[in-house]
């Protein structure tokens, strides 16, 4: 049963699912007939919605509504179980949808996620951004809720603290005998090759910024992967920034050694999330502040 009008619910999907034929899986209809309903929704409003693309991208209209539509889902899938109780399961298959950066989500989210599923029956969405710019999926509305390091909510948004996620530079100890000899400065840190999430990371660079004013261009391997960091680490590839929660077990077996043990990055985390009043918000709000309590500083 669709929880929205189809057109909605076909515009939806094809961003979702990034494309008309996804889309159409998932609604169990054919691609055809997910292009007419979308274009027919077009034609109620007057305006193009969506970029016929791989993936579909939404127009700065298509952004508009699909902020609107969000919260409408949820909202509505909580409706129906309020008034059909005993059919609150399958009202439940559609996801929340929420972006988190991957650190969290390897230390701290995932517990909350099963938490909520095992009390709830919820399903979600992750999207996995860096957290500098997971905000900007809430913004777009292409989510419900984003862990973020912005602390300013966004209009129509709620903001609640974390706690900030702490971060040690660390390597192994042959490199560090092949690279830091005599320590962590500007002209080893030229040589060293370092690692990074993704072109967005700015962890290490801050690190760097902390030891020397200097501007150098050290060697860089690219690896998007929060626990391959620490694997990456210990097997000598470079040395990066990872959360304490991720390297406690490596630092203990001395596969790997922190560099600098008076310089850490602490990183203030926030969950924003959709201001409508909804109780899945609400519980999902109250798990992420229980988890990330345990694991944050």
């Amino acid at each position: 049963m669709d929880l929205i009008h189809p057109q909605l619910a076909a515009f939806s999907a094809a961003l979702d699912e990034g494309s008309f034929d996804a889309a159409a899986k998932k609604l169990s209809v054919t691609p055809s007939a997910v292009s007419q309903r979308v274009k027919a929704l077009e034609d109620r409003l007057g305006q193009v919605l969506l970029v016929r693309q791989s993936p579909c991208v939404p127009t700065p209209a298509g952004q508009r509504l699909l902020q609107r539509l969000q919260p409408m889902k949820i909202l509505e899938a909580e409706a129906l179980a309020d008034l059909h109780p005993e059919k609150a399961g399958p009202f439940f298959t559609i996801a929340v949808a929420i972006a988190v950066n991957d650190d969290s989500l390897q230390t701290w989210v995932l517990d909350a996620l099963a938490q909520l599923h095992q009390a709830h029956g919820y399903l979600f969405d992750v999207r996995v951004d860096d957290q500098d710019h997971t905000l900007s999926l809430l913004r777009d509305g292409a989510v419900l809720g984003a862990v973020t390091s912005q602390a300013s909510a966004l209009k129509g948004c709620n903001v609640v603290s974390l706690g900030s996620m702490r971060y040690r530079p660390i390597a192994s100890p042959q490199f560090v005998k092949t690279y830091f000899p005599h320590g962590v400065d500007a002209l080893t840190m030229a040589k060293a090759p370092m690692l990074i999430f993704n072109r967005k990371d700015e962890l290490q660079w801050r690190f760097v910024r902390r030891v020397t004013k200097a501007k150098i261009s050290p060697p860089v391997h690219y690896l998007p992967s929060s626990t391959g960091f620490v694997d990456a680490a210990r097997l000598g590839l470079g040395w990066c920034l990872a959360p304490e929660a991720l390297i406690r077990s490596a630092v203990a077996a001395k596969q790997v050694v922190v560099l600098d043990q008076d310089r850490p990055i602490d990183v203030p985390l926030y969950w924003q999330h959709s201001a409508v009043r909804s109780s899945t918000l609400q519980a999902v709000s109250r798990a992420f502040v229980d988890a990330a309590k345990a694991h944050m500083n």
